[in-house]
């Protein structure tokens, strides 16, 4: 599957980054600990195969709304979307506490680990920790998934998968982007990073 981003297919390499601020101390006794205070965002950078239909939106995307957010479909790796055989609305089928890194869901098809999920009332993106199968006459089955819950998911809720599963960013402002044109042709868009909007 072709993942876009402004109407453009993004091209390989794509750089997927879990940025988790971690601290680490050596001891006068020289152990070693590291503490995390939980935090954590996915962060994107690629470059996009730009056309004629779709210049005019590179050229707009590196100067409008560098303040907002914007969503896309988050990228999956090749391997995991051809594997993937759930629907994308899950049901959720027992109330999970934030802090915790397992969902209990009704699950009607296959969610292979790598698989990037949201939860109906998160901007969060997760990560699936373990292949999840289809449930066997609709007994639960648990989705373990990385980082722990930002906020509680219940049973009014549902897991979203493959084209649900939807991330919400604001463009990096640590890197300016612009087009090149060679020949009157435009010819390469620049990189493009994104981080997800917490």
């Amino acid at each position: 599957m072709a993942y876009q981003f402004n109407g453009a297919d993004i091209l390989a390499p794509l750089k997927i980054t879990s940025n988790e601020p971690t601290f680490e101390m050596t001891t006068v006794s020289l152990k070693t600990q590291r503490a995390s205070q939980g935090a954590q965002r996915w962060e994107l950078t690629f470059k996009t195969a730009t056309s004629a239909s779709t210049e005019a939106e590179a050229i707009l995307g590196a100067v409008e709304g560098i303040t907002s957010t914007s969503t896309m479909v988050m990228p999956q790796l090749p391997s995991v979307a051809a594997g993937n055989t759930a629907t994308a609305s899950q049901v959720i089928s027992a109330n999970v506490a934030a802090g915790l890194s397992a969902v209990t869901i009704v699950s009607d098809g296959i969610i292979l680990k790598g698989s990037f999920i949201k939860f109906s009332n998160h901007d969060k993106l997760y990560m699936v920790t373990a292949d999840v199968a289809a449930s066997v006459a609709s007994a639960p089955v648990s989705v373990s998934i990385y980082p722990s819950l930002r906020s509680a998911v219940t049973t009014s809720d549902t897991l979203r998968t493959g084209s649900g599963a939807v991330l919400t960013y604001y463009r990096s402002i640590d890197n300016t982007m612009g087009i090149t044109f060679t020949d009157g042709i435009l010819s390469n868009a620049g990189s493009i990073s994104l981080i997800e909007a917490l």
